[in-house]
């Protein structure tokens, strides 16, 4: 009888999704009595953004893959073609945390603990991106080892435009992946980036399409997919098209079917080829390459964890409010009264929220 070293046995998951899939040889067949743990956020009307539950059963699902011998690969996922994930559930920070910096203090605490779970998985982790990957998304997918995406998704940070900083694993990540100048680029200007342009960058493993026009595969028509020099020497590839090309795109987007098969075989040869593989220097390799990212990780996360609470006092109880509360073409503060108001000397209070919050305009 060999002992179990899961936190909680038979655990039954109720806010993410938690199974094993027979892992494929070469040949493509199914190996008896081995798998791969797949774990799927499972919030698709929100974007499939986490709340304190589903953080928790992360958490868990993530130690549980670890500890289960006939686990290959671990791969984290969401349901849906629309995002990955896009954060931390932004209708609970607005309606509990905002204001209340002693409780966003401990469910930061179980963030750190989500980022801690993927960093220190035994089994490689692979990020199936079938969307979206902003903000807190981004950071639990750069957490990952090695990244697979669908050529429609997209990549960022929202932080400085709702009151937060991206020190979730952002601030830590971004520049082992991208460099520095992306770092800053993506961390304080909050721009997108194109599949495409991330796989270019270095941020993904590889892209594959999703979109089919008449049964064939097509490639993201939102982006710009042929590089080429412009005037200043810059190369231009996987920027979002803009103008009339962005129109004519739209319409080719408006006929084309979301397939996400291809995406998963991606992820499935990905996986085989870890299969074959001896286990203990993949392991060995895995935790000596993560040992980078683990490094910045580890020397901020503590700090940046008591600053978010403090946080949610001033800049994020209004920014999140807003983002939750304003009109749905309205939902930032008015950045320009803001800096006014506080240049002025007005203290952070009820009436410098009302001023600058476009749900009270």
């Amino acid at each position: 009888m060999l002992n179990s070293h899961t936190l909680i046995d038979g655990y039954e998951f109720k806010e993410i999704i938690y199974e094993l899939r027979a892992v494929r040889d070469p040949a493509g067949q199914e190996v008896q009595g081995l798998h791969n743990a797949w774990i799927t956020l499972n919030n698709p009307k929100q974007y499939n953004s986490y709340t304190t539950d589903a953080v928790k059963e992360v958490i868990l699902a993530f130690r549980q893959a670890s500890m289960d011998r006939s686990v290959v690969c671990c791969v984290f996922t969401a349901v849906g073609d629309k995002a990955f994930c896009t954060g931390g559930n932004t209708k609970e920070y607005a309606e509990y945390y905002a204001g209340n910096p002693q409780e966003y203090k401990q469910y930061m605490r179980l963030f750190n603990d989500m980022i801690d779970s993927i960093l220190r998985c035994d089994k490689p982790v692979i990020n199936r991106v079938n969307g979206m990957r902003i903000a807190g998304g981004q950071e639990i997918g750069m957490a990952c080892d090695f990244s697979v995406a669908a050529d429609t998704a997209r990549f960022g940070q929202a932080g400085p435009k709702h009151g937060s900083a991206p020190d979730g694993g952002s601030t830590d990540f971004l520049p082992l992946y991208v460099g520095f100048s992306r770092a800053m680029e993506s961390g304080i200007l909050c721009e997108m980036w194109s599949a495409h342009k991330a796989l270019f960058i270095g941020l993904l493993n590889q892209i594959v399409p999703v979109l089919k026009v008449d049964g064939n595969w097509i490639p993201n028509p939102m982006v710009i997919t042929d590089r080429f020099v412009d005037e200043f020497g810059n190369i231009v590839y996987g920027d979002f098209k803009t103008g009339a090309e962005r129109q004519a795109a739209k319409e080719i987007l408006a006929q084309a079917e979301t397939d996400l098969s291809k995406l998963d075989e991606a992820v499935e040869t990905l996986c085989t080829k870890i299969l074959m593989l001896m286990p203990d220097c993949v392991s060995k390799t895995v935790n000596g390459l993560r040992k980078h990212k683990q490094w910045h990780w580890d020397n901020t996360n503590v700090t940046n964890r008591e600053w978010l609470a403090l946080n949610m006092m001033t800049e994020a109880k209004a920014g999140f409010r807003a983002f939750n509360e304003g009109p749905k073409d309205r939902r930032e503060v008015d950045f320009i009264k803001l800096r006014q108001m506080l240049a002025a000397g007005h203290p952070w209070d009820d009436e410098l929220l009302r001023a600058i919050s476009p749900q009270y305009q």
